[in-house]
């Protein structure tokens, strides 16, 4: 594992925020046309116009000039288990989960296809410039272990945790509940904290948990008060039908996660499309996050997020691509398919808060905007380099855009991809996709 990084510098167009641009406006962006960046042991040493900077700099500099250098990309919402089941035909959730998605996990009870899997899938999310993510695993403690140890080798500040489901899966897919408990607390013993590493307390659905896992669940978050809690919320129809009668006590899906203590402010909620006004005022009095996923919404037919309402009742927002029910690894292209979502809810996603969510928004609600989301002095160097001009198709269209910042963002988000990133830096090393 790398930990540090020599002292060097990037060249190019600096681009981050300071606040939401949805609350301040255009104060909230920061911009400077020909900067400096200056990285050194795995932090940011100083930024600014290159005219003030170069004099007196003394490092090798990457000269990305006229590219956009901007915080890593952060995901708030993916499965590492699951890119072989990327683009997978004809279902929605409940059925894709049992024909495609829990075969598939059962493989990572190998551990050799567990590190295969986790190597790939870390070096797509560098290639797409993502140098953060919330990551479920599957319920076998190794292949967790897997994950953490192909992303200490690389440095990346990853969130992930183990799957906790004790019923309703299959057998080869279950743990118990004192058994879930057990694993996760050795886990976050063992990796929460450990150089980039962070844990989430992983109940994968409310169907999949017993009382007594969720319970146990609750009990990790109070004992371990710094990790975090990711599972899904009111994605299908057929889910939230599962869940009212699998508790019937509950008065809505929300009320499951309230009762049983592990909603907010360090717990994320996948999906979170068909909320009514009680479960929008839980998620936003308990500081919850509700995580946007627009292409898995769309691919298995589940609904459209409404960003408006949640936003107007006080929830807090994230985005994220959800692979494998999403349908693309880059951050672009999700944020170019949750334009599309909510143009269809006569919502609009402007390109600022689109950036900003894919950066700063996304620290926020990881409550981790002291260490990554910006390019403030002393945050840690991860940052991303975009080229609004990489393919002919947009070097064509960008001739019409001149010099308007907010239209070449929209151009990178609804025509971009991998093909955009023109580096990814992680504490300041450069990583590029293997071969």
């Amino acid at each position: 594992m790398t930990t540090s990084s020599p002292r060097r510098a990037l060249r190019g167009r600096l681009l981050d925020f300071v606040a939401d641009p949805a609350v301040a406006g255009a104060d909230a962006l920061r911009y400077v046309r020909d900067g400096i960046l200056v990285v050194e042991d795995g932090r940011i040493t100083a930024r600014g116009e290159a005219a003030a900077l170069l004099p007196g700099l003394a490092c090798p500099i990457d000269d990305h000039t006229g590219k956009l250098i901007l915080p890593g990309l952060i995901d708030l919402h993916i499965h590492y288990p699951q890119s072989r089941v990327i683009a997978a035909f004809g279902t929605q959730l409940m059925d894709w989960l049992e024909r495609y998605t829990f075969p598939e996990e059962s493989r990572l009870a190998d551990p050799d296809h567990a590190k295969w899997q986790a190597d790939f899938f870390l070096d797509e999310l560098l290639a797409n410039g993502t140098t953060t993510a919330m990551v479920y695993s599957t319920v076998h403690t190794g292949a967790a272990e897997a994950f953490f140890e192909a992303s200490a080798a690389r440095n990346t500040r990853m969130i992930a945790g183990k799957s906790m489901m004790d019923r309703n899966a299959p057998p080869w897919l279950m743990d118990t509940a004192q058994g879930s408990y057990d694993a996760a607390k050795y886990l976050i013993q063992r990796w929460h904290g450990s150089g980039r590493q962070l844990y989430a307390v992983t109940p994968r659905f409310a169907l999949t948990s017993s009382d007594a896992q969720l319970e146990l669940a609750a009990a990790l978050m109070q004992e371990f008060p710094g990790v975090y809690l990711q599972t899904h919320l009111s994605e299908n129809d057929k889910e939230i039908e599962l869940v009212r009668q699998t508790y019937p006590w509950a008065r809505h899906y929300t009320h499951v996660y309230e009762r049983f203590g592990i909603t907010g402010p360090r717990s994320l909620f996948g999906h979170s499309i068909h909320l009514d006004d009680d479960e929008v005022r839980i998620l936003a009095e308990t500081g919850s996050i509700a995580v946007f996923c627009p292409t898995s919404n769309t691919f298995l037919g589940s609904g459209l997020f409404d960003r408006d309402r949640l936003a107007a009742g006080g929830v807090r927002l994230g985005l994220a691509t959800d692979v494998g029910g999403g349908t693309s690894y880059s951050m672009l292209a999700t944020a170019g398919e949750a334009y599309k979502v909510l143009q269809l809810r006569r919502q609009t996603l402007r390109p600022l808060d689109a950036f900003h969510m894919m950066t700063r928004g996304n620290a926020a609600a990881l409550s981790l905007t002291d260490k990554i989301g910006t390019l403030d002095v002393g945050s840690e160097a991860d940052v991303v380099v975009l080229d609004a001009r990489a393919t002919p198709a947009m070097a064509h269209r960008m001739t019409a855009v001149e010099d308007d910042l907010e239209q070449e963002l929209f151009v990178l988000m609804i025509m971009g991809d991998d093909r955009n990133v023109a580096a990814t830096y992680v504490a300041g090393h450069q990583r590029k996709r293997p071969g």
